[in-house]
């Protein structure tokens, strides 16, 4: 029985957004990643600007009002600290990821598909014919990896801030960490979670979507 549905879960700089579509590709699934804030803002009847300000995979969405201030007091959260201004969390909050869940869940008992980020691997859990992944490496390598991806979408080495990649390698790992903890309370990077987690920094592309790939069709 080949798995009707793969969840990947993945840190800055392990290639989730490429390793995805290629795994999707080659299980003939569809990939469920921008699909969702899209369906969201449909579901609610808010633009998609303000659905993707909510979404876990967004450049600015709500993980990093949950992990990006540093600077205020921190509560325990899942045994990890996570600093929330005061009312951060409204209904409206609530709704949104409500909504994501819905969107997964009708993914799942679809067509299924590969579903990046978002606490797949959470929501999922308990279903049968899900294969649960975990793509993340040495924080280094990571960084290694993101800012070589970043000189070559701009054409140049020197046109590439190492500090600017490195920023958004902490940020996105640290927000996406606290969106999962925040409303599942568990840690995204848990092994225990997963059925596979890889090592993307050590394994090229191809290599990582036969691994998931061959997984998939063996659960």
């Amino acid at each position: 029985m080949s798995a009707h549905v793969v969840t990947i879960s993945a840190t800055f700089g392990a290639g989730g957004s490429s390793i995805g579509p290629a795994v999707a590709d080659r299980l003939g699934l569809p990939f469920v990643d921008r699909a969702v804030p899209a369906a969201v803002a449909a579901e609610i009847g808010c633009t998609l600007e303000e659905a993707l300000a909510h979404d876990d995979r967004a450049a600015s969405g709500l993980g990093r009002i949950l992990a990006g201030a540093a600077r205020l007091p921190s509560v325990p959260l899942g045994g990890m600290d996570v600093y929330l201004p005061e009312r951060t969390i409204v209904p409206a909050e609530e709704e949104f990821v409500t909504h994501t869940e819905q969107v997964i869940g009708r993914a799942a008992d679809g067509d299924g598909g590969v579903i990046l980020g978002r606490a797949g691997a959470v929501l999922l859990a308990d279903r049968p014919g899900v294969l649960h992944v975990r793509l993340d490496g040495p924080r280094e390598r990571r960084l290694a990896r993101a800012l070589t991806e970043a000189e070559a979408q701009a054409g140049t080495r020197s046109g590439t801030s190492q500090r600017r990649v490195e920023r958004m390698l902490d940020d996105n790992d640290r927000a996406r960490a606290a969106y999962v903890k925040h409303f599942y309370g568990a840690d995204p990077a848990d092994p225990r979670l997963y059925h596979l987690v890889i090592d993307t920094t050590r394994f090229t592309g191809p290599a990582a979507v036969e691994l998931i790939t061959t997984a998939a069709r063996a659960l």
